[in-house]
């Protein structure tokens, strides 16, 4: 029963529109001294910002949003998507696949869907219009690009879902990457196949000067990203250690396109500072609201009562994946994460499914929320940034949602496009 007053009780603080962080801290510590009162409660808060923030792991965030911030000022991106146009300008929608692909090369050096979406949003979504293609089409492949970020390393929430379920931080993020090129793959797809429906023109060629241009202008990116990757792969670095390499190599970017500036490196660290004390909030907010899961034994009441349903295994995950989903349309993605991977981990886990294949359904899922109403981060951002009503970029998302799902399925049904890369790192 206090378990579902102080469910109720954070659900209205989320409606208030109280921050998430001090949201989840706010109903985790009444749940605290309504168990255990209100001496032991405060005595456990007293720790648990040490305790939860002082983790090694927990480097490797500020590390890679430092990194994304770097490449940003150094104005590697700006040329992303241009080069992307010129190598598959032939191919009819050509432009719109050419934003994909930037999201995706976005996706490598950042790990934030909106930043990616605002990004893309500014670059592309203009010059898709001016071509001939549909808005709808045109908002709706951008705002869908940009959740490829949550996915394709170095993705900060597969960081943030690896340090809450406590599995290895650099084999979750490489997990991430097949998932996300097939998910890329899926929205080159979707494009294409509108683009026959005559939402978009046809294709435009360019000579092979330009396009032997275009893959230099790619290639400060792709060495970043295989650097940081690569490193993990091999066993080189820790993720952590990874993360400082890529904030190292973004920092060279900076200087060779000769923008490394003070104000530059000022707005990179203070952008770096807000995002990362907030995800800090977080997971301080997340540890005294799963202590008092833990003090309530909801998690193991939880396993014991699913366990006994005489229901095949495959369907009560089913049925976990579609309350992600519907998660997903009401809350903040890093939220949904920190609240119900405590209870559903055990669960998972109890029926014999990998965790780290359960982040990547869960994360693949909770991108569809970006871009599904009445949360739709990125399809608020994709509108706002390109002056096309909301409306418009929702209704645009719709076949790209299909697109998702179709991989979200492929990777419920093959846990191994998530799991051979992290077994090849085992082995």
């Amino acid at each position: 029963m206090i378990v579902l007053a102080i469910t109720a009780l954070l659900l209205v603080l989320i409606l208030l529109r109280v921050p998430i962080a001090f949201a989840i801290l706010i109903a985790g510590l009444v749940g605290m001294v309504a168990v255990d009162g209100r001496d032991a409660a405060f005595a456990v808060v007293q720790v648990i910002p040490i305790t939860a923030s002082g983790k090694y792991s927990l480097a490797a965030i500020p590390l890679f949003i430092l990194m994304a911030h770097f490449v940003l000022a150094s104005g590697a991106l700006g040329s992303l998507f241009e080069s992307a146009r010129v190598l598959v300008g032939r191919v009819r929608g050509g432009t719109g696949i050419a934003a994909v692909l930037a999201g995706a090369g976005f996706a490598s050096v950042s790990g934030s869907s909106t930043a990616a979406a605002a990004t893309l949003a500014h670059t592309s979504t203009g010059e898709m219009v001016r071509q001939g293609y549909s808005p709808r089409l045109a908002t709706g492949a951008v705002a869908s690009a940009g959740t490829l970020a949550a996915m394709i390393p170095p993705s900060i929430l597969l960081i943030f879902y690896a340090i809450t379920a406590e599995t290895s931080v650099g084999q979750t993020l490489l997990a991430g990457l097949v998932p996300g090129i097939l998910m890329a793959a899926a929205l080159c797809t979707v494009v294409y196949v509108q683009a026959l429906r005559g939402q978009a023109p046809a294709g435009e060629a360019f000579a092979f000067a330009q396009k032997l241009r275009a893959v230099t202008g790619l290639l400060p990116i792709g060495v970043l990203f295989i650097l940081v990757v690569g490193a993990v792969f091999f066993g080189i670095t820790t993720a952590t250690e990874a993360a400082a390499v890529g904030a190292l190599g973004a920092l060279g970017l900076m200087i060779a396109y000769g923008k490394a500036s003070w104000a530059n490196i000022r707005d990179a660290i203070t952008g770096t500072v807000t995002s990362s004390v907030m995800i800090m909030f977080i997971i301080v907010g997340a540890h005294v609201f799963g202590h008092f899961l833990a003090e309530s034994r909801v998690t193991p009441s939880v396993v014991d009562a699913v366990s006994a349903w005489e229901v095949p295994s495959v369907v009560i995950m089913l049925g976990i994946a579609a309350v992600y989903l519907v998660l997903g349309f009401f809350m903040d993605q890093m939220a949904i994460i920190a609240l119900t991977v405590p209870v559903t981990l055990p669960l998972v886990e109890a029926l014999g499914y990998d965790p780290i294949w359960f982040g990547i359904v869960v994360i693949l899922v909770a991108e569809i929320g970006l871009v599904t109403p009445p949360l739709g981060l990125n399809a608020f951002v994709t509108a706002r940034a390109s002056r096309i009503p909301l409306e418009t970029v929702f209704l645009g998302a719709v076949p790209f949602i299909v697109g998702m799902l179709i991989v979200v399925v492929l990777v419920f049904v093959f846990p191994q496009l998530a799991l051979f890369i992290p077994e090849l790192m085992d082995g």
